[in-house]
């Protein structure tokens, strides 16, 4: 593929068409001649001096309308990493800006693509890519612009170098054209990566088109001038042309899609440039009404633009001879878009006062997907590894193709799989933190609902709550599943210390009700010496233990002290308080100090859980029955009562419990709990429903089967987040 060489005063003729200011014509100069003499005497591996490139890339830039700063820093691109000038005496030569954007674009280069072999070096080098990017903007387009002269100039590099410039071309720098909508470069980089990557099958679909050319092109000929008639005939202004797929669009529906050459629609296209927006859908309408549209293949994209900005109407007809055509109508500003995207939105405007802060914020907010990309690199600090990074910006960035909107209209790109989690961290962390419900399309639907293209998304929040370990089981983004995560650990650690605090209330109580000075037993280096009879090795694990009850207060405090507290007058009482070695009950998950043999169940009037505070209660001839601390029914009988605890080991033990549920009565109520049960993944054991016709309510009894009461009391601040729910508790029998 030949290309025109251009000289620095084709690049001064281009400039000039669009900015007229000497000063800036004068910069332009300047940074033209300080590259040549800098570069004087290098020459590429074509044998051409080295300014050809540099000419390439300036006269390139030109033609997007790129400010006079940014061709300059095109001239300049390589003179800190070939010609030793620093970044200092290039801010002294020229100005602050360029020689940041210089040294940002050096940096870039310096990555070493080693393809999928070495995928954690890959990761921290593309990595360098994403953060200059997501500072300023302009320091892509100027690599972009590089790497395409390369990519033209690639015959000249051995077949291996060749073979990984395309690679690397194809899996860093040809997506993130796409998702800055400069099409033109995107197209040229794919197809060039191509040609190097797999040239037997470049060239065996460059000959399927070149064979079917010039029926294709009689055929798209004879479209236009009916097409033109019509517009004409109705009197609104337009422009027609036929254009054509580049080649490796055309092998990755082949691949992707499992199509032979003759079944892509698309081969036969046709783009119509007209005036306004309006104009656009009055084409439509007329092309419709003379041409039949083929279903499902009409897309508006002017009414909900792509993520990269793109805006077109796309239609699929069948003309008179039964060939099928795409159609795209847009306007030119559209057009202008749709080929250089960012370039071309951001089009340098003479008399205007350039900021590049002002206009990278402008960049977030047009491109929705740049604002959540400059967040991850804000962020990066919390990923565990470069790899983390790139996955994140791979799964949620560069393959989000699933459109979905706010109520206000806002488009949101997420992968396939997302689910309102993911919506809802998209928007805001605070969104997902604290997110209870989601209605998809006007319906309430659970926070595991896969979402599609098209869906309206409006999340329900309520304030002190926080995200559930569930979710990371079924959130697609990195972003949430990171945030999550966060959470999490950070909970985790404020309850952990809050543990702590009142293991140490535990112990002093205890040491308080026996008489003996806290300050003195609480001393750390004294209970150093008991930790040991706990299988513990810090004081933090040590007061989580007693926090938890896996720790007994009394015989820490009988080890601290070297004193026993007095027994009860009961037989087993003594046995229980004479005998340290703890006895754990398998199948309830309970340890009793002093028990062997004893019959332990759990008592079915107040039914606790693991984690819940508990008692044991001797019966008579029944053994040892273990209820709720709480329970009203052994307020009256203390003395019959002894110290049992929670095995901290517990195995996958389950335990029953049974609610009560009060609400307004409506439709779908029960089927809207039994979905909140389901995905608290809580098994039900039975349900019962009642209905007071007098007070319009409804009183729901639950039987579930729980883990502990950490799932059981999430249950339960989920059921009271359902519509029309009044309260909820725990039965009491």
């Amino acid at each position: 593929m030949e290309h025109f060489n251009p000289g620095i005063e084709d690049v001064m003729n281009e400039a000039k068409k669009y900015i007229h200011d000497q000063k800036d014509i004068a910069l332009l100069e300047k940074a033209a001649n300080y590259a040549a003499n800098h570069h004087a005497g290098q020459f590429r591996k074509s044998g051409d001096p080295y300014i050809i490139h540099l000419t390439n890339v300036a006269f390139i830039l030109a033609t997007m309308h790129v400010g006079p700063v940014t061709i300059a820093a095109g001239f300049l691109h390589d003179v800190i990493e070939d010609c030793g000038v620093t970044h200092d005496e290039l801010a002294a030569d020229f100005s602050e800006e360029i020689a940041d954007l210089v040294e940002a674009v050096t940096k870039v280069g310096t990555l070493e693509y080693k393809g999928k072999d070495d995928p954690e070096y890959q990761a921290a080098n593309h990595r360098k890519i994403f953060i200059a990017m997501a500072k300023d903007v302009r320091v892509i387009i100027i690599k972009l612009v590089d790497r395409l002269h390369n990519m033209r100039t690639l015959q000249y590099q051995s077949e291996t170098s060749q073979r990984r410039i395309a690679a690397e071309t194809l899996d860093v720098y040809a997506p993130i054209a796409h998702r800055l909508g400069i099409s033109s470069i995107k197209n040229e980089l794919e197809d060039l990566s191509f040609l190097y990557l797999n040239r037997e099958e470049y060239y065996h679909i460059a000959g399927l088109v070149e064979a079917k050319k010039s029926e294709r092109d009689n055929a798209v000929n004879q479209m236009i001038q009916d097409i033109s008639s019509m517009l004409e005939k109705n009197h609104i202004p337009f422009r027609i042309f036929g254009r054509s797929k580049h080649l490796y669009s055309i092998y990755k529906k082949m691949v992707t899609k499992h199509k032979r050459f003759d079944e892509i629609l698309d081969l036969l296209a046709i783009r119509i440039i007209t005036k306004t927006e309006l104009n656009c859908y009055e084409i439509l309408g007329y092309i419709h009404a003379t041409y039949k549209p083929i279903p499902g293949r009409l897309k508006d994209y002017i009414a909900v633009p792509k993520t990269n900005m793109y805006q077109s109407l796309h239609t699929t007809i069948i003309g008179e001879d039964g060939k099928i055509f795409e159609v795209q109508i847009r306007t030119e500003d559209m057009d202008a878009i749709a080929e250089q995207g960012v370039a071309a939105h951001w089009r340098y405007k003479e008399g205007t006062k350039y900021d590049a802060k002002a206009e990278q914020r402008e960049i977030e907010n047009k491109l929705s997907w740049f604002k959540n990309f400059a967040v991850y690199s804000e962020d990066e600090s919390e990923h565990d590894s470069a790899s983390e990074y790139m996955a994140t910006l791979q799964r949620d960035v560069f393959e989000a193709n699933v459109y979905v909107m706010t109520p206000k209209g806002r488009v949101i790109d997420l992968p396939n799989g997302a689910t309102p989690i993911d919506f809802a961290y998209r928007i805001h962390t605070d969104v997902g933190h604290t997110a209870v419900g989601a209605i998809v399309n006007d319906a309430m639907v659970p926070l595991n609902t896969e979402l599609h293209t098209g869906d309206v998304v409006q999340i329900k929040t309520m304030k002190n709550t926080g995200p559930s370990e569930d979710w990371l089981k079924f959130v697609k983004t990195n972003q949430a599943r990171n945030k999550i995560r966060n959470y999490l650990q950070k909970k985790e650690t404020e309850k952990k210390e809050e543990n702590i605090r009142d293991g140490e209330k535990i112990l002093a109580d205890e040491l308080r009700k026996r008489g003996f000075d806290v300050k003195e037993y609480m001393d750390k280096k004294k209970l150093e010496n008991v930790y040991k009879e706990f299988r513990v090795s810090n004081y933090v694990d040590f007061m989580y233990g007693l926090a938890v009850k896996s720790i007994n207060p009394t015989i820490v405090c009988e080890k601290l002290t070297n004193q026993k507290r007095s027994l009860h007058e009961a037989e087993v009482l003594t046995r229980v308080l004479n005998k340290e070695v703890p006895k754990r009950n398998s199948k309830l998950g309970l340890i009793v100090p002093g028990i062997e043999s004893m019959k332990m169940t759990i008592a079915h009037c107040c039914l606790p859980v693991y984690g819940d505070h508990i008692a044991g209660y001797i019966s008579k001839g029944d053994g040892v029955k273990v209820h709720r601390s709480t329970c009203p029914n052994i307020q009256s009988v203390k003395n019959r009562l002894i110290d049992v605890y929670w095995d901290e080991q517990k195995a996958d033990r389950y335990y029953d419990s049974d609610l009560v549920v009060v609400a307004r009565d409506r439709s779908f109520l029960l089927t809207d709990i039994v979905t909140v049960v389901s995905q608290c993944k809580v098994t039900i054991e039975s349900v019962n429903a009642q209905v007071n016709h007098e007070s319009l309510t409804s009183t729901i009894k639950l039987s579930v089967r729980v883990q502990d009461l950490e799932q059981l009391t999430n249950l339960m601040a989920n059921i009271r987040k359902i519509e029309s729910v009044l309260f909820v508790e725990r039965t009491l029998h």
